[in-house]
């Protein structure tokens, strides 16, 4: 989900506009068009109880995923537990919140690497880069590449992520860069592979965070402005290769 906290950002968003609109007309076309680069950053939170929350929110609406994070935050004194606390609870209350089998082994795994060193505190993540923590993050069960993202954009406000997987990203890009039918319905079969995506988005760093945003943007655009939110690719799963006439990007 894209937080809308009011932490402010750690990087210049007026430089990175400038920087984007330069690098690719398109883009500066849809930029103009979407208006004003409003992101805020929600709750810092640490590594631990941002990918809890990610952890229990996979999968579902917003709603229900909402009702199973108070529930499980109510077994602690409406509060985040702490690793050791969690991996005390017993597993039949953490299951009458509403987690799943999976889910539950999930997030014991997340508190045991935490607590073992795999998951960094909120100080040492500061201090890493951007693969350093997806090779770290990704280690627990259940945390994909896509979930690390999501914490690199709108938790950690790191300015040069490209979630390639997410389907709001690749849904913009084929509005703003490709040839679509004339019909303007979007099938899976007209969304970008990865490799088309990423060479175009060379030019975009180092803010292609910024230009993913602007990207979701697109598909809200499309949608009469109603809010494109993140979301997650099937778990494992990879963008399809399309066909060369479908990967072909307008320059």
């Amino acid at each position: 989900m894209i937080h809308n906290g009011r932490r402010k950002l750690p990087y210049d968003a007026e430089a990175a506009l400038a920087h984007l609109a330069a690098a690719d007309r398109k883009l500066a076309a849809l930029i103009e068009r979407a208006g004003p680069f409003t992101l805020r950053l929600g709750h810092s939170g640490t590594p631990f109880t941002s990918l809890l929350e990610s952890i229990i929110y996979q999968q579902l609406h917003g709603r229900a995923a909402a009702t199973i994070h108070q529930r499980v935050r109510a077994l602690y004194g409406d509060d985040d537990p702490a690793p050791e606390l969690l991996l005390a609870t017993p597993e039949d209350r953490l299951r009458g919140a509403g987690l799943s089998a999976n889910k539950l082994a999930a997030i014991r795994d997340l508190a045991q690497k935490t607590l073992d060193g795999t998951v960094p505190s909120h100080r040492a993540i500061q201090r890493m880069s951007d693969d350093e923590i997806v090779a770290r993050l990704t280690e627990v069960r259940g945390i994909g590449p896509w979930t690390v993202e999501m914490l690199l954009l709108f938790r950690l406000g790191r300015p040069d992520v490209f979630p390639v997987t997410d389907y709001g990203v690749r849904k913009g890009f084929a509005l703003t860069f490709q040839r679509l039918p004339a019909s303007g319905a979007i099938t899976a079969a007209d969304l970008p592979a990865a490799e088309p995506m990423l060479r175009r988005a060379r030019r975009w760093s180092p803010y292609r965070s910024v230009a993913a945003w602007y990207l979701w943007r697109a598909c809200d655009l499309a949608r009469d402005g109603k809010p494109e939110q993140p979301r997650q690719p099937e778990p494992d799963a990879k963008p399809k290769k399309a066909s060369a006439k479908k990967q072909t990007a307008r320059r």
